[in-house]
């Protein structure tokens, strides 16, 4: 079994793929080649925003996102200290300091509630990550943003496709970004990622960006990278993004599904009130003294499954200058200790689930059996 089953994806729509990749072969614009509009075009009116922009990875989106903003030496954006470390090393990469908010216990995403009291003069943008596959609570971010002309990036890298009250995550903000590593929701064969917006101004500084610097080449008006999106994985993503709507709702269903049948043996993912979950993984949590157990075990059954995320951002050895310690974070550093998930994607069959489901099942009350006898 597969934690995620690219495999199983490529071939079912390995015909548009394939007709997709021969394409950009016969025209051999590999660099910047047509595909690259017509993807953006698409992607834009799926998440309903004037701009998309496609970068190299979701790394690079966020630190676009941040130089386009104008953050630097000085400045401070806040964040979360629970997810993957692009969220808050892009942060250091341009200059700025992370300042870290807690998550909430629910949801795992950065808990607006804490967010006022971490904002300074020098604090430029917020960083809401919209983890596991649903988003932050966007509007109230927006409105203590607003408040205080903070910029607000929405780091969808695993959310793509979800709603909060309606609007489609990346559209739910300033700016928008997401990755398209192949794990993710929509995924393709490599790196690559995306940016989002309204803003026309901000659009053509993200292009400049991606490219040297320059819209026009040999004219450069920004410090910029190589920061262009690959035509091939363009092509891969419009073989793909036509099922794109029925991945999302199988996504839904099979998570629902997890959650119905496990609710009374582990705690299953909480889906926040107006949101849709895509379930980028399908986290659960268990005892923190049991966890490393029941991923043994369920390891000898074939069954894999992953722990996202087991060190938070303060404690990493990187990020011990900014002088934060154990307890700062307790939301975050429980969940540290406490999250495993399970395979998870749209091809996944009944057997396969009904498999994991039973085995952890299993685990779990032989565990409590033998608990149980000791007394």
């Amino acid at each position: 079994m597969e934690f995620i089953d690219l495999k199983r994806h490529y071939l079912f729509y390995k015909k548009a793929i394939n007709a997709r990749i021969k394409k950009v072969l016969n025209h051999g614009h590999y660099i910047m080649g047509p595909e690259i509009n017509e993807l953006e075009d698409k992607l834009s009116q799926f998440v309903g925003v004037k701009h998309c922009i496609t970068v190299a990875s979701g790394t690079d989106s966020l630190e676009i996102a941040l130089r386009a903003l104008g953050v630097g030496y000085g400045d401070e954006v806040i964040t979360v200290p629970f997810s993957w470390i692009s969220s808050a090393e892009i942060i250091s990469q341009v200059g700025a300091k992370p300042v870290f908010v807690d998550i909430e216990e629910d949801s795992f995403n950065i808990n607006p509630e804490l967010i006022e009291k971490a904002i300074t003069k020098k604090t430029k943008a917020i960083i809401a990550v919209s983890l596991f596959g649903q988003m932050p609570k966007m509007e109230l971010i927006n409105e203590i943003a607003s408040k205080y002309n903070i910029a607000v990036v929405e780091d969808a890298a695993q959310s793509f496709g979800a709603t909060r009250d309606r609007v489609k995550s990346c559209g739910a903000s300033i700016i928008g970004s997401t990755s398209f590593f192949p794990a993710k929701p929509l995924g393709c064969f490599g790196d690559g990622g995306a940016l989002f917006t309204n803003d026309d101004k901000l659009a053509l500084t993200f292009k400049a960006i991606r490219s040297h610097g320059g819209i026009e080449r040999h004219n450069h008006t920004h410090i910029g990278m190589n920061g262009r999106f690959d035509t091939i994985q363009a092509a891969i993503i419009l073989g793909k993004i036509d099922g794109f709507e029925k991945e999302v709702k199988l996504r839904s269903k099979i998570g629902e599904r997890y959650s119905t049948k496990l609710k009374n043996h582990v705690t299953v993912p909480v889906i926040s009130e107006k949101n849709t979950h895509v379930y980028a993984q399908y986290t659960i949590r268990v005892d923190s003294n049991d966890r490393e157990m029941i991923i043994n075990k369920l390891k000898q059954k074939g069954i894999p499954t992953g722990i996202y995320y087991p060190k938070c951002f303060h404690e990493q050895p990187v990020f011990q200058y900014l002088n934060y310690k154990n307890g700062d974070f307790p939301v975050s550093e429980k969940a540290g200790k406490e999250v495993m998930s399970l395979p998870m994607h749209p091809f996944l069959t009944l057997s396969e689930q009904d498999f994991v489901i039973n085995e952890l099942i299993n685990v779990i009350e032989s565990k409590y059996i033998k608990n149980e006898f000791r007394k």
